[in-house]
């Protein structure tokens, strides 16, 4: 194997490798004789086929076999003899006409690899970098609200006589049709609606002020054109609506009998979770306000070259994003005020902050021996399944036999960590903001994104 460095100009590197044919054919007669020992073709006893009637029938698929294999090889031990790290996979080139004649076995192998290499950078202290962390206290009063708003949500109904008003709570049979015809989704033999609470088609709920116990009603109503069904978006329907009860709302007693019909032993055992949820919640936002900080200081830091083709390969991601994003709002460049040209810049240079901070992320994790364990990924693995209820079986089948899935799954997990590792080494302090503040800051960040 000969290697000659044809191109080497900033990150991009270029190599022509050359194997003689010789080379080949050697391989070649060492793949027929394996083959012959195990050949079994009929007319000729095991073993005793001869290797030129093996070449005339197989040559030229061994041959291609060969040939792949050998490309991967060398191409691999000419990056490893170079110590270089490849941003993506080098791309080969070799001529369709090269290749017949190889395959022929009448030419030596010569093909062109080219790549672009990952940038080599040093690692800043992070003891120099400081970041506020916004830290939310939570009130008693907060937590009493939550368990207000629980109880509304949980008031006990009691059957009365009389007409329903808003607040009332109608158990019916109904069966929904359009133009006559009944619709998928659009009948329940014991439905249940709270008047007033906006959870059916708009329109419906008025409707059915003022029935009683045992009325029979025909509710017409249109749906909305963004109705997610979008056979029904915009359509007029119309539903036979059987009241079988109306109910009253009472008032929900907040104490240890309340939490214990949610399932808990006691209200203080119910505030300890509410508690811990809006804990979770604004600790999300802090997380969100903390992480961005860090992000922006490493951004800070670095300056470097980067590779090409995988600026590009984010970039394209990243305007794919935005072209789904404008058809489906049916948008246009003028209308958010700006041009394609001007976007494209703008994206672009969101590309490059985030090719930028994956590698010095990576780099990190790397010189710092950041793992993520097989546990890790299987739990992340399992969240997501959770998310397709039905489908679960499915889910998993695709994510077990698709490893770039499984990789996209891996690379959260590894981000987080390395950003823990950064923290732990930082300057960061604490201050004390309300609820208010916390979400204003992450509403700012989340625009200048």
């Amino acid at each position: 194997m000969q290697v000659t460095e044809t191109l080497s100009e900033g990150l991009k590197r270029e190599l022509k490798i050359d194997i003689p044919a010789g080379d080949l054919a050697a391989k070649l007669d060492a793949y027929m004789d394996d083959m012959k020992s195990k050949a079994n073709i009929k007319g000729f006893r095991p073993g005793k086929v001869p290797v030129a009637h093996l070449k005339k029938m197989y040559g030229r698929q061994a041959m291609a076999e060969i040939l792949s294999n050998t490309i991967q090889e060398t191409s691999q031990k000419a990056i490893e003899e170079r110590s270089e790290r490849p941003a993506l996979t080098p791309s080969i080139d070799l001529p369709d006409s090269e290749a017949e004649k190889i395959l022929a076995g009448d030419a030596d192998l010569s093909f062109k690899m080219a790549y672009d290499i990952l940038p080599d950078f040093e690692i800043v202290d992070f003891s120099g970098i400081e970041i506020e962390r916004p830290v939310v206290e939570i009130a008693d009063e907060e937590v009493d609200e939550r368990v207000n708003d629980i109880a509304q949500n949980n008031k006990p109904f009691e059957a009365k006589d009389g007409a329903a008003e808003n607040g009332d709570r109608v158990t019916m049979a109904y069966l929904g049709k359009i133009d006559g015809e009944p619709f998928d989704g659009g009948a329940d033999e014991n439905g249940q609606l709270v008047l007033g609470s906006g959870q059916f088609i708009p329109g419906f709920e008025d409707q059915l002020v003022g029935v009683s116990a045992g009325d029979e009603k025909v509710v017409e109503v249109t749906f909305p054109e963004d109705y997610p069904a979008e056979h029904l978006a915009g359509k007029v329907a119309q539903f036979d609506v059987s009241v079988k009860e109306v109910s009253a709302p009472g008032e929900a007693a907040i104490d240890d009998e309340f939490a214990k019909s949610l399932g808990l032993e006691s209200l203080d055992k119910l505030k300890e979770i509410i508690r811990g949820q809006i804990e979770s919640q604004y600790g999300a936002m802090t997380r969100q306000r903390v992480k961005r900080q860090l992000l922006d200081a490493l951004d800070e830091a670095y300056s470097f070259e980067l590779p090409e083709a995988l600026l590009q390969s984010e970039f394209d991601v990243v305007w794919k994003q935005v072209e789904d994003d404008m058809k489906r709002s049916e948008k246009t460049f003028e209308d958010e005020d700006t041009t394609e040209e001007a976007a494209r810049e703008e994206y672009r240079k969101i590309a490059e902050r985030r090719v930028r901070l994956g590698l010095v992320l990576s780099e990190i994790g790397e010189k710092n021996s950041i793992q993520v364990t097989e546990e890790e990924i299987q739990k992340a693995l399992y969240d997501r399944i959770r998310q397709f209820p039905g489908q679960e079986q499915q889910v998993f089948d695709f994510y077990r036999n698709n490893q770039q899935a499984l990789a996209s799954l891996r690379a959260p997990i590894y981000e987080e960590k390395v950003v823990d590792y950064m923290l732990e080494l930082a300057k960061v302090t604490d201050k004390t903001v309300t609820k208010e503040e916390l979400e204003k800051l992450v509403a700012e960040e989340e625009d200048a994104a």
